[in-house]
């Protein structure tokens, strides 16, 4: 897959797989959507949605998916696949898929993802996408990787971590508009903003790991779902 992000979760499988499963607990923590929502289906039928992100206040652009889980697999592990499309023409990802894994261990539950997805707009879509929309991709699922951790392990609700970040993230840039006078000070802010290491109470995509280890490969499920 083109994107990975792991994380590891101190909490119980039950919570961790309520609040990525269902729609309203989804769209509290994860960056990357405004809105999701179920739609109805036929019985024996993969579950569909409707998904939005909102990249203006007047302006949001979505898209539709099916999705399909286990929840009950040899070893305890559980997993969900997905695939989605935006005929949107604003919206530079115009189709892919994905899938989260859910591995129990003795120091909690492994939580990852594995997802790729095809750029629109021909080779301006490509470019745009190598150099910034897929990075900002990979750093907001991460984000809301370490996002939705907090909220499992410590209760930090997504609303509340949000605004720890946002109050953290406005004193570094006051620190940094504060020492631009001076060119040294102004570099001693700047690497500070940067290397100081965030809160424990704000979410930070670098506590993420972004490597896939070797040999990941994706589940069975998706290659079954993107047959349908």
């Amino acid at each position: 897959m083109g994107l990975y992000v792991e994380t590891r979760v101190r909490a119980g499988m039950e919570t961790l797989w309520e609040r990525t499963q269902e729609p309203a607990e989804h769209q509290r923590w994860d960056l990357r959507f405004t809105e999701i929502a179920y739609l109805p289906r036929a019985e024996g039928e993969p579950q569909r949605f409707r998904y939005a992100t909102r990249v203006l206040p007047f302006l949001a652009v979505a898209g539709t998916g099916v999705s399909a889980g286990e929840r009950h697999r040899a070893g305890g592990d559980r997993v969900s696949a997905l695939r989605f499309a935006s005929p949107h023409p604003l919206s530079l990802l115009a189709e892919g898929s994905g899938y989260w894994r859910y591995v129990p261990g003795p120091d909690g539950v492994r939580f990852l993802t594995g997802y790729d997805y095809r750029p629109r707009w021909g080779r301006f879509g490509r470019v745009a996408d190598r150099l910034v929309f897929r990075p900002l991709m990979g750093w907001a699922t991460a984000w809301s990787f370490d996002r939705l951790r907090l909220w499992c392990e410590h209760g930090i609700t997504p609303e509340r971590s949000r605004a720890h970040w946002q109050l953290e993230l406005a004193a570094r840039v006051l620190t940094v508009a504060l020492c631009a006078a001076n060119p040294w000070t102004l570099l001693l802010a700047l690497a500070a903003a940067v290397l100081v290491p965030p809160s424990s109470r704000t979410p930070a995509a670098r506590r993420c790991l972004r490597t896939p280890p070797p040999r990941t490969a994706a589940p069975r499920l998706l290659a079954t779902l993107e047959q349908r």
